[in-house]
């Protein structure tokens, strides 16, 4: 199977992808499944939930949540996170049954929030995956993440940040059976690629500021 864990509407400041585009296009891109995480918020998630009419396909309500350490995704949620402190956010997820995975802990960026600013060493237990395949990444920023997955002995996931439509399935968690029962068991993989993440990056940057509302990629 293959599930692109990290995706994003344009219910998150800076997207432009309306649900229906990014349900249409992960399936054309070979997905099984996919997590839409929008920034703090689940508006998108459940747009894309409710529009999902294959039975053959997955779609994972999560939100990636901006908490005083840097970014959390959360995955199986019922209800969005409230909290922003780090701790709070853990816990919000775990009550409501969810998965815990620390997106691009080490991108290389001047924007201080993409940098996860805790030692993971000191929540290892606390969290069910890293992010290990970005494909929003510079080089060397994923082999990072995969070589502190394999230190400690936490799953590994793969999600392509997509913030526009050239970037859904660019990057994917690859792994058999139930998602939540690899994750659990660190039996998931993860590929991709990276060639587009600087533009998408420089496109996100420019939607934040409204430099190109109109246009759609």
């Amino acid at each position: 199977m293959k599930y692109d864990l990290h995706n994003h509407t344009h219910h998150s400041p800076c997207s432009n992808l309306k649900p229906e585009v990014l349900l249409k296009f992960a399936k054309k891109k070979g997905m099984n499944g996919i997590a839409v995480t929008d920034h703090n918020t689940m508006k998108g998630a459940l747009e894309v939930k409710k529009l999902n009419k294959d039975k053959d396909f997955k779609v994972i309500l999560g939100e990636e949540v901006g908490t005083n350490y840097g970014d959390v995704i959360g995955l199986y949620l019922q209800k969005e996170i409230k909290s922003s402190e780090l701790f709070s956010v853990i816990d919000e997820i775990k009550a409501q049954d969810g998965l815990i995975i620390i997106p691009h802990p080490f991108r290389s960026s001047t924007n201080s929030t993409h940098t996860f600013k805790y030692k993971i060493e000191k929540i290892k237990n606390k969290i069910d995956a890293i992010e290990c395949f970005n494909a929003r990444m510079l080089p060397g920023d994923n082999e990072k993440s995969q070589a502190v997955a394999k230190r400690l002995k936490i799953a590994g996931t793969g999600g392509s940040d997509a913030h526009f439509r050239f970037e859904i399935g660019g990057a994917y968690t690859i792994f058999e059976g139930s998602l939540r029962r690899a994750i659990k068991q660190r039996k998931t993989g993860y590929d991709g690629t990276i060639l587009y993440g600087p533009f998408g990056g420089l496109l996100s940057f420019l939607r934040r500021r409204r430099c190109f509302n109109q246009f759609h990629f």
